[in-house]
Protein backbone atom coordinates (compact mmCIF):
# COMPACT_ATOMS: atom_id res chain seq x y z
CA UNK A 1 0.00 0.00 0.00
CA UNK A 2 2.91 2.32 0.56
CA UNK A 3 3.91 2.48 -3.13
CA UNK A 4 0.42 3.62 -4.10
CA UNK A 5 0.59 6.48 -1.58
CA UNK A 6 3.90 7.55 -3.08
CA UNK A 7 2.44 7.35 -6.60
CA UNK A 8 -0.57 9.44 -5.58
CA UNK A 9 1.68 12.03 -3.91
CA UNK A 10 3.91 12.27 -6.98
CA UNK A 11 0.88 12.54 -9.27
CA UNK A 12 -0.56 15.38 -7.18
CA UNK A 13 2.80 17.16 -7.21
CA UNK A 14 3.09 16.78 -10.98
CA UNK A 15 -0.43 18.10 -11.55
CA UNK A 16 0.21 21.09 -9.30
CA UNK A 17 3.39 21.89 -11.20
CA UNK A 18 1.58 21.80 -14.55
CA UNK A 19 -1.05 24.41 -13.70
CA UNK A 20 -1.34 27.51 -15.90
CA UNK A 21 0.42 30.66 -14.72
CA UNK A 22 -1.90 33.39 -13.55
CA UNK A 23 -2.14 36.42 -15.85
CA UNK A 24 -0.98 39.80 -14.53
CA UNK A 25 -3.66 41.85 -12.80
CA UNK A 26 -3.32 44.86 -15.10
CA UNK A 27 -0.77 46.49 -17.33
CA UNK A 28 1.82 48.69 -15.71
CA UNK A 29 1.89 52.34 -16.77
CA UNK A 30 4.88 53.51 -18.77
CA UNK A 31 7.75 54.56 -16.57
CA UNK A 32 8.44 58.29 -16.74
CA UNK A 33 12.10 57.43 -17.13
CA UNK A 34 11.39 55.89 -20.54
CA UNK A 35 9.94 59.14 -21.89
CA UNK A 36 12.82 61.12 -20.42
CA UNK A 37 15.25 58.82 -22.21
CA UNK A 38 13.41 59.27 -25.51
CA UNK A 39 13.38 63.05 -25.08
CA UNK A 40 17.11 63.06 -24.29
CA UNK A 41 17.77 61.16 -27.52
CA UNK A 42 15.41 63.24 -29.67
CA UNK A 43 16.63 66.68 -28.51
CA UNK A 44 20.00 66.64 -30.38
CA UNK A 45 18.35 65.13 -33.45
CA UNK A 46 15.79 67.93 -33.58
CA UNK A 47 18.55 70.52 -33.07
CA UNK A 48 20.51 69.03 -35.98
CA UNK A 49 17.43 69.11 -38.21
CA UNK A 50 16.89 72.78 -37.34
CA UNK A 51 20.48 73.65 -38.35
CA UNK A 52 20.42 71.53 -41.51
CA UNK A 53 18.98 74.33 -43.65
CA UNK A 54 21.73 76.75 -42.60
CA UNK A 55 24.41 74.18 -43.43
CA UNK A 56 22.89 73.53 -46.86
CA UNK A 57 22.70 77.27 -47.54
CA UNK A 58 26.36 77.69 -46.53
CA UNK A 59 27.39 74.85 -48.82
CA UNK A 60 25.45 76.38 -51.71
CA UNK A 61 27.11 79.78 -51.08
CA UNK A 62 30.53 78.10 -51.15
CA UNK A 63 29.72 76.31 -54.43
CA UNK A 64 28.49 79.58 -55.94
CA UNK A 65 31.67 81.39 -54.85
CA UNK A 66 33.84 78.65 -56.39
CA UNK A 67 31.87 78.80 -59.65
CA UNK A 68 32.09 82.61 -59.72
CA UNK A 69 35.87 82.45 -59.25
CA UNK A 70 36.11 80.26 -62.33
CA UNK A 71 36.77 77.09 -60.47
Amino acid sequence: MKPSVVVIALTCAALAACSKPQPPEKERPVDPQATQMRDAIQKPIEKAKAVEGDVEQGAQNTRDAIDAAGG
